[in-house]
């Protein structure tokens, strides 16, 4: 990509607190109009990278651009074209969601009132809060809360959408709705968010970086992640007798290894294979010939949690 697609930008960015190196030579692309999941365990230095990107914190080293302006010389500008939303967002509880909303909207503009009208009922539209506009926010459940902030941080219309824990503590119905928003809003913006909730990431994301220790330690789309861990597992549940099919299938050149147990009397085998082309001829044939019984023979899905367990886990080696 051209350096002006990347919406976000970093040149071993770093910020170290005293003999605590918080972000060690960040790295990082973030491409226009995507969802890009930040991700890294507690500790990792996420907060870090989001109060350099906002101008909260200078950076020790290295150096950052965010629309092609530097994050320190140019932090006001690009502060006026960022959306934010804290992991805990904190709202005058007597006040409505429409009233907060032209509240907010009145630092951007002066003016004529219709014209902050009409974007304060976009914003109600668009994270689906119609029906409780006009209620004390005192009332509102976590995800409605949730979609009232990300209405708060889009109402000025930015070009980069920051969002910090954006569904955590929120029931799977809540964490729907405030997915959903994101969906909408990529249409308009780019949304660098950070989470803990993995099943998340893969439904909305389009790229992932993970850091760890203050450190870049993989960053790719989605589905060069799941799909780049160089193994695929099979999923197969036996009846009967299985040693003859057990030493027939780790035989194969194609076959890693199994992982075998037991429940309700039927062995339930995890098969690693390194080539998936054979496994999808052989693997079936092979068993059904060596005798036993099978019950269920499935391609196991790659699932993102025992991934970034697995990066983050061979980064601290």
């Amino acid at each position: 990509m051209n350096s002006n697609d990347w919406v976000i930008s970093t040149e071993s960015l770093s910020k170290s607190f005293g003999e605590i190196h918080a972000l060690k030579s960040l790295d990082l692309r973030v491409p226009q109009k995507s969802i890009f999941a930040f991700l890294g365990p507690n500790g990792a230095g996420k907060t870090t990278t989001i109060k350099l990107l906002l101008g909260l914190l200078k950076p020790t080293g290295g150096s950052g651009k965010i629309f092609g302006m530097d994050i320190v010389r140019n932090s006001v500008d690009i502060r006026a074209n960022i959306g934010y939303l804290p992991q805990d967002a904190r709202f005058y509880e007597h006040m409505t969601a429409r009233q907060t909303l032209e509240y907010t909207a009145k630092f951007f503009y002066t003016g004529p009132q219709a014209e902050i009208d009409k974007r304060v009922n976009e914003m109600i539209e668009l994270v689906g809060l119609e029906g409780k506009a006009d209620r004390p926010i005192k009332g509102f459940s976590g995800g409605e809360r949730q979609r009232l902030g990300i209405a708060q941080a889009e109402v000025n219309y930015p070009d980069l959408l920051i969002l910090d824990e954006p569904a955590a503590n929120l029931d799977p119905q809540g964490r729907r709705d405030v997915l959903e928003v994101m969906s909408r809003i990529r249409k308009y913006a780019t949304i660098f968010y950070c989470t803990h909730i993995l099943d998340d990431v893969q439904r909305v994301s389009d790229q992932v970086a993970i850091v760890n220790q203050g450190e870049l330690v993989t960053q790719a789309s989605i589905e060069e992640l799941l799909a780049g861990t160089g193994e695929l597992i099979y999923t197969v549940i036996l009846r009967g007798d299985n040693q003859g099919a057990y030493t027939q299938v780790t035989q194969q050149p194609w076959v890693s290894g199994i992982e075998s147990s037991q429940q309700d009397g039927h062995a339930i085998w995890q098969v690693s294979v390194t080539d998936e082309a054979a496994a999808e001829d052989q693997l079936m044939s092979l068993l059904v010939s060596s005798g036993v019984k099978v019950s269920n023979f499935s391609r196991k899905g790659q699932n993102l949690e025992d991934i970034f367990i697995n990066i983050v886990e061979r980064s601290q080696k």
